[in-house]
């Protein structure tokens, strides 16, 4: 071994580091190793690939999907297009009558629908009750196309004494004003007992209830809270007239002999007077109350038709 071999070697045998090679730099620029499984069961200090990704941090101040999709649909349903759209889509739906002021339990739900959030225009408010609409049409199909089976009932006729000669002298806003409160309070005294208006009759109005009790306290309750009201120095009165039968339900209707029984006990009371057919009495517990026969004969009427003035006894 020759000086010149002895002079690359250090003190203690082994040859010099002979520095990076073309590969180290290479390695080094790509950055630093993967870790070795070694490298982990040892505890050794290199860090994992996940840990030098960047954490993606949400910002606090952006709304999320749920959030936007909700801005989204809010936005839609106040939309004056979408809203004009869907009323446009309601008034082609087939109806007889508002369902915001009937009595039927569809007509209730379609009154929630219509008073939710009123401060501003909803599309699915307006979509809402056209779903009802809808209901209502293929119910009262249904019941045109069913057979005219006899409904057990008790039928109210209410009419106002002396209200065409006032008419006459009152003006149109007066007349229109005490048929409104007439029919309103109407409405709010048969639904409360349990009864259902069928239709109004100008100054008059036709209910059935299936309770004889109800019916006549629902009757009297309308003749008590009419003679209330005051148009101007008007003060109306009321009469009414009930009988207790079979009529044949024909849609929303009620057609047959007892309905015309009905309106002729009512037409043969005076003002403030609240007049029942036995049948009537007999179903509801002539007891209750405090009754006094009338004379009655009616045209189309069966003779053996027996009417009384009634009034409910009130307990001390």
């Amino acid at each position: 071994m020759t000086g010149a071999d002895d002079s690359t070697r250090d003190h203690d045998g082994l040859p010099d580091d002979p520095g990076p090679t073309d590969d180290d730099a290479t390695s080094a620029a790509d950055g630093p190793d993967e870790p070795s499984a070694a490298n982990d069961r040892t505890g050794g200090s290199t860090r994992r690939r996940s840990d030098r990704l960047p954490v993606r941090r949400d910002d606090p101040d952006r709304p999320g999907p749920g959030r936007r999709m909700a801005d989204l649909l809010a936005r839609t349903d106040s939309s004056a297009g979408v809203v004009k759209a869907a009323r446009a889509a309601r008034d082609l739906i087939p109806h007889n009558e508002n369902p915001i002021t009937g009595p039927r339990a569809s007509d209730r739900v379609a009154r929630l629908i219509s008073e939710s959030r009123t401060e501003k225009p909803s599309a699915i408010r307006e979509l809402g009750l056209a779903s009802i609409q809808v209901w209502q049409a293929l119910v009262t199909t249904r019941r045109r196309r069913s057979d005219r089976t006899p409904v057990p009932a008790t039928i109210l006729f209410t009419d106002l004494v002396g209200f065409s000669t006032w008419a006459l002298h009152a003006g149109d806003d007066q007349v229109l004003q005490l048929l409104r409160d007439v029919n309103g309070v109407t409405e709010n005294i048969v639904r409360s007992r349990g009864g259902r208006i069928v239709k109004h009759l100008g100054d008059g109005t036709m209910a059935v209830f299936i309770d004889g009790v109800e019916a006549i306290e629902a009757g009297h309750e309308v003749i008590v809270a009419v003679s209330a009201l005051t148009i101007g120095d008007y003060r109306p009165q009321l009469r009414a007239g009930l009988h207790t039968g079979e009529p044949r339900a024909v849609g929303d209707d009620f057609l047959g002999v007892d309905v015309n029984v009905a309106a002729r006990v009512a037409a043969a009371a005076g003002a403030g007077e609240l007049l029942a057919s036995g049948a009537t009495l007999e179903a509801a517990g002539a007891d209750r109350y405090a009754t006094r026969r009338r004379r009655f004969r009616a045209k189309g009427v069966p003779r053996d038709i027996e009417v009384f003035a009634v009034v409910p006894r009130y307990s001390d």
